[in-house]
């Protein structure tokens, strides 16, 4: 489950940050990481920046963090069919 946890350590990450799934658990990472063993294989689940365009910002209310979280997840959840 995408937290608005996760959202916020992504808006705080570097603009190609990325927010993954792998395993069935949710973390956000430097994009050189997919290449080593611990991610290979994760799901890019979305960029800092294509949150932020997204979004239409960087400075979320804790309202809009918590609704980008749930949109996330909803998007997650969908490609399980």
């Amino acid at each position: 489950m995408i937290t608005a946890d996760h959202v916020r350590r992504l808006l705080g990450g570097q603009p190609d940050t990325v927010l993954i799934l792998i395993e069935g658990r949710i973390d956000v990472v430097d994009p050189a990481a997919l290449d080593t063993d611990e991610y290979r294989g994760a799901l890019a689940v979305i960029t800092r920046a294509e949150l932020v365009e997204q979004a239409g910002g960087e400075q979320l209310s804790d309202r809009e963090v918590l609704e980008q979280a749930a949109a996330l997840d909803m998007a997650i959840a969908e490609l399980g069919g």
